[in-house]
């Protein structure tokens, strides 16, 4: 059985505007406590485990293959925090590394430090460019600016890094047509293996999306692009990486081939990975549970020997057969109503026929996709299978 392990970092240098994560901005001073903890949670995790009554045996059977610094902005940490937590994990699991990632922000990128990642282990980059436009990227609360992408992709091939993973936003403030195809066509330019692209989320967990709420002016909410032309600019995006060879292989995700995330697909097939830091989520295939999101309160449960978790859920299995069709019809392949348990197959056969007869789903016997053309309002779709 493979295994994924997520480390959190939580730590920025400024909260982006449309950011709606966890994540505070902290004195360098406070890294090398915190990594000191994440050490410390993997070290203990079966003990940790055992007395937050968390079943999680069957796990220790598990051969890690992915390792995922995310975050915040994970490359903010000295490289020997992350070759000390990396070295823990090698003595604290069975390790067979095959993906390495680390999301890093272009400014922070130097060759001292890409070539120490490259030294740990680390080989693939999730760098977060967001935008090529600099108008884009100063309103949103960035701390990069065009030049910095520039300046840093190459950093990372000359480190030896075989892999950069480059994300986008759809719908930042002042984006327009134009300014979006160019951020696409810089992009393909500087070849990426792998490639994100986001909508824009509104929602109260961010400044900018409580603007947008309330129909506020600050945070240049008002420059936010339409609905309709954040989805013209995805549908231009899936047109554009489809003609020069990247696979679309889940609703935000593009790859060349052999590139896929192999990290991000256990969450997507709900295969098991355990997470270590503050707000680190884990799943065991049959169990969840949440560290804290406070880093603060991360340490001090740790320094008391206890598991810093929040939330421990067992999954149903109604939660278990919904998430198999949420995570499966993200993915672009599909979900196979042979694969899944014949009552709830039965339920949903009787919904995806007038999802069908709208358009939003194609089927092919027992493989039921969404439409390619219609992945830009998928939720849609999830909203009319699993309400």
């Amino acid at each position: 059985m493979s295994l994924g392990i997520y480390i959190q970092v939580p730590f920025c240098q400024t909260k982006c505007t449309y950011c709606n994560f966890h994540t505070g901005v902290v004195s360098a001073e406070k890294y090398a406590p915190y990594a000191e903890a994440l050490q410390s949670e993997i070290a203990h995790h079966r003990s940790l485990y055992v007395a937050a009554d968390i079943s999680a045996d069957h796990l220790e059977n598990g051969v890690v293959d992915t390792v995922y610094f995310g975050g915040g902005t994970p490359s903010l940490l000295g490289p020997m925090h992350l070759q000390n937590i990396l070295a823990k994990i090698r003595a604290s699991f069975s390790c067979d590394w095959r993906e390495v990632t680390l999301e890093a922000d272009p400014e922070t990128v130097t060759p001292e430090k890409a070539a120490a990642w490259t030294s740990a282990g680390i080989n693939r980059v999730s760098f977060g460019v967001q935008s090529f436009s600099d108008l884009e990227l100063k309103s949103s609360g960035r701390m990069h600016r065009r030049e910095d992408v520039y300046r840093a992709a190459p950093i990372l091939r000359a480190a030896g890094i075989p892999n950069l993973s480059f994300d986008l936003i759809i719908g930042l403030p002042h984006q327009t047509p134009a300014s979006w195809r160019n951020s696409l066509d810089e992009l393909l330019g500087l070849k990426p293996e792998h490639v994100s692209i986001y909508m824009l989320e509104v929602d109260e967990g961010s400044r900018l999306g409580r603007e947008l709420i309330s129909l506020g002016t600050k945070y240049s909410a008002p420059a936010v692009p339409s609905d309709e032309q954040m989805a013209d600019s995805y549908d231009l995006a899936c047109s554009l990486l489809a003609s020069v060879g990247y696979e679309h292989y889940e609703i935000s995700n593009w790859a060349k081939p052999g590139f896929a995330s192999r990290h991000n697909l256990k969450y997507w097939r709900r295969e098991p990975y355990l997470g270590f830091g503050a707000g680190a989520h884990s799943f065991s295939g049959t169990t969840r549970w949440a560290n804290a999101h406070d880093a603060a309160r991360y340490v001090v449960a740790l320094e008391s020997g206890k598991l810093p978790a929040e939330q421990i859920e067992t999954v149903s299995t109604q939660q278990a057969h919904e998430e198999e069709v949420f995570l499966g019809l993200r993915q672009l392949a599909g979900i196979n109503l042979d694969a899944i348990e014949a009552p709830y197959a039965h339920f949903l056969e009787s919904k995806l026929a007038p999802l069908q007869s709208a358009g939003l789903i194609e089927r092919e016997g027992s493989i039921v996709r969404l439409a390619p053309k219609k992945l830009s309002i998928s939720n849609e779709v999830f909203v009319e299978l699993l309400g």
